[in-house]
């Protein structure tokens, strides 16, 4: 599955020692692009698949992950796992940086240029 999202948060990296030995799981929250409402997701990654250090926050992420439920004593636990994670540019910053330096503003003329004959008169058309 994939999902897009601003990273919002990178939790601190959580380690154990297992039968298989030391394990490493690392955590980060993103925000969803484009709902109605905000929705943020926890996002675990295991091991050294995805380097989670090298992102910066606020940055627009695609994630490629996996869902996962399990049971365990009568209840029921769901894990998102990532196993894939690409920075991707913010087209909207990117373009509307882009528009505000490609278009030029119009000079507003000067006092000397305006003249009042030109000037449209206003209706007046108050009751009083």
């Amino acid at each position: 599955m994939e999902i897009k999202g601003r990273l919002v948060k990178i939790l601190p990296p959580i380690t154990g020692q297992g039968r298989n030995g030391e394990w490493k799981k690392q955590e980060f929250v993103i925000e969803l692009e484009g709902t109605t409402y905000p929705r943020k997701v926890c996002i675990s990654t295991w091991g050294d698949k995805v380097n989670v250090e090298s992102l910066v926050e606020g940055s627009l992420l695609n994630v490629f992950f996996d869902v996962e439920s399990r049971e365990y004593q009568g209840k029921w636990f769901t894990n998102v796992t990532a196993w894939k994670v690409e920075v991707v540019e913010d087209s909207q910053q990117t373009s509307s940086t882009a528009s505000e330096q490609s278009v030029p503003t119009p000079p507003m003329p000067s006092i000397e240029e305006y003249d009042a004959d030109e000037a449209p008169q206003a209706k007046d058309d108050l009751p009083f």
